[in-house]
């Protein structure tokens, strides 16, 4: 404990379980724990509530039980400037895009960072579940840190993660990413916060409980369409291209005999949903993707030229699946600016606009935007 003692560290606070017992276990380190409240969303919902002020309220208790003092920020404007429209746009090009890694990198890990540094902090530290370990080297950055992923795998955030520069994690803690969920709750049950009932929050933050679809038709301008099937036949229609998303089965208002209806493509020119029967069907399947805007955590990909093995996920919840990644660019591009992820076993609703993110055992390596996915199995055998 000693040797942390003066260190100060800024906590980001969420009103949850997971940055309430975070704070517990900074000061039971012995850090001088500050705790600042975010606040980037200011809406009501539909119930005339603000959740925001809701959580600062659970913030405040918190921070009461453990006598450690908080403040509240704001960075409604520049969330909206710099994630929420960057969400639309994506939507807007019939994309899916995930504003948790646009917010960690442009937000949390950025400017909340530059505040944090402004309270005269050594380091950051967020609720998430990671965990950070010293490199044998110094990476091309100055990354001094590699990011790990959390003891709890079914918890684990690196991927939300991704886009944060690496050398930003020089100075960030995740006090939690070596517990297991059930023991974080357990410890807060024990120490009787005022958030240790509370139940994780899921979704969008600035949809909240809202219905999406309801939410999206304020901002994004949709029109009505067709959604065939893989053969150019009209089964239905839709309201809004924006709306639907590849793997997608509810919310389609199809029906008829057989198998569910999934979406296997969108087809932005003509405004068209192409969907197709089954579960498995081959159609939601595809071999490789095409990823840009990598960032890579020591600044560089692990090879300079050529390709390397590893495994990727193409979204949060999927199992790590073993791969190729071949490093391509443009004449006048640094090499690894864009990349190839050839899969040894075909995936399943690789969506443009999502992130791929990379991993060479623990080690996150770092990750980029799908754009582009090669031809589907059913595609291929036509």
């Amino acid at each position: 404990m000693s040797q942390n003692k003066g260190k100060r560290v800024v906590l980001g606070m969420s009103g949850g379980v997971d940055s309430s017992v975070a704070a517990y276990i900074l000061k039971e380190q012995g850090y001088d724990v500050l705790g600042l409240f975010m606040k980037n969303w200011d809406e009501t919902d539909e119930n005339g509530d603000c959740p925001a002020s809701k959580d600062f309220e659970d913030v405040q208790r918190v921070c009461a039980q453990l006598d450690i003092p908080y403040y509240s920020i704001e960075f409604i404007e520049e969330y909206r400037d710099h994630v929420f429209n960057e969400f639309l746009k994506q939507y807007e090009a019939g994309h899916t895009p995930n504003p948790d890694v646009l917010c960690n990198r442009e937000i949390k890990f950025d400017l909340f960072l530059k505040k944090a540094i402004e309270f005269g902090c050594d380091y950051l530290a967020t609720g998430h579940y990671a965990q950070v370990r010293a490199r044998t080297s110094v990476a091309p950055n100055g990354a001094t840190h590699d990011l790990v992923r959390a003891i709890d795998h079914n918890k684990d955030q690196t991927y939300f993660l991704t886009a944060v520069k690496g050398e930003v994690f020089n100075r960030v803690l995740f006090p939690i990413g070596h517990l297991p969920k059930p023991e974080v709750r357990e410890i807060a049950k024990r120490l009787n916060l005022a958030t240790h009932a509370k139940k994780d929050s899921t979704g969008i933050c600035f949809i909240g409980e809202r219905k999406f679809k309801a939410f999206l038709n304020q901002y994004v301008h949709t029109k009505p369409g067709n959604i065939i099937d893989i053969d150019g036949n009209k089964e239905g229609t839709h309201d809004g291209i924006a709306f639907f998303t590849l793997g997608q089965r509810k919310g389609l208002g199809l029906g008829g005999e057989g198998e569910p209806w999934f979406v296997v493509a969108k087809n932005i020119e003509k405004n068209e949903v192409v969907v197709a029967r089954g579960v498995e069907h081959p159609a939601l399947y595809s071999p490789y993707l095409d990823a840009v805007d990598l960032n890579w955590f020591a600044g560089v990909p692990p090879v300079l030229n050529g390709s390397f093995e590893c495994t990727a996920k193409s979204r949060y919840r999927q199992e790590d699946q073993a791969c190729t990644v071949t490093l391509t660019h443009l004449a006048d591009e640094t090499p690894g600016t864009k990349i190839r992820v050839d899969f040894k076993e075909p995936q399943r609703a690789l969506t443009p606009g999502q992130y791929v993110v990379m991993y060479q055992g623990e080690v996150c390596l770092g990750g980029g935007v799908i754009n582009h996915v090669g031809p589907s199995l059913w595609a291929q055998g036509r």
